[in-house]
């Protein structure tokens, strides 16, 4: 499978390219213009330049002859509110809006535990709740893309355990080796189409989670 990671020098952009590489995959590394691409490179994997503060039309060309993408770009914890709103919002609306144009149908989406619900959101991250909130929603109902929408709990740099779970009710932690894990086997599996999946570590494997579904 041809999988374009929007984000992919981000840290769980890294991730998603080296395990769909360990998997037999061909993914292609989605940057910005300004990104150095040239480890990747060296790695004999694609680079594909494109800029999400730019119109769907010119992000769809970079998008054109892939099996599927994956949105992991983020604006960074360093930037203000605007440009939240700008990448994590309307970047990924223009990401979806430009897959549709280049004939790309399987999107899938890093989001945020709770995103759904206003009732959880933590104040320090709000702008990014509103962001995600509002993308996921558009995702769904503005869009005929085959979607999988993954919630993680909060990315730790802790190793990959393997061990997963998806519980809407429970709160917690992930390895975002785990989470990049599970995101390459949600690819593959088509029960995860047309969900929006939570994703804290557990006690289940990652193929056990996906068959429960």
């Amino acid at each position: 499978m041809r999988v374009l990671i929007v984000g992919a020098n981000g840290q769980v952009g890294r991730l998603l390219v080296t395990q769909l590489l360990a998997k037999g995959d061909e993914p292609i590394a989605g940057l910005r213009p300004d990104e150095d691409g040239e480890d990747w490179e060296d790695l004999g994997v694609a680079v594909r330049r494109l800029d999400l503060l730019t119109k769907p039309e010119h992000i769809a060309s970079a998008l054109m002859g892939v099996d599927a993408v994956v949105f992991a770009a983020g604006s960074g914890g360093r930037t203000k509110d605007d440009m939240t709103l700008l990448i994590d919002l309307d970047g990924a609306v223009k990401t979806m809006q430009a897959a549709e144009i280049a004939g790309v149908h399987r999107f899938v989406m890093i989001s945020m535990l709770f995103a759904e619900d206003r009732n959880r959101w933590a104040d320090p991250l709000k702008s990014l709740y509103v962001a995600k909130f509002y993308a996921d929603n558009w995702l769904v109902h503005q869009t005929n893309l085959a979607y999988t929408i993954v919630q993680p709990g909060a990315l730790s740099f802790h190793p990959a355990t393997g061990k997963i779970q998806s519980d809407p009710l429970a709160v917690g932690s992930i390895p975002r080796a785990d989470l990049a894990a599970f995101m390459v086997a949600a690819l593959h599996a088509p029960q995860t189409i047309g969900k929006t999946i939570p994703l804290l570590s557990g006690t289940q494997s990652i193929d056990q989670v996906i068959n429960q579904l």
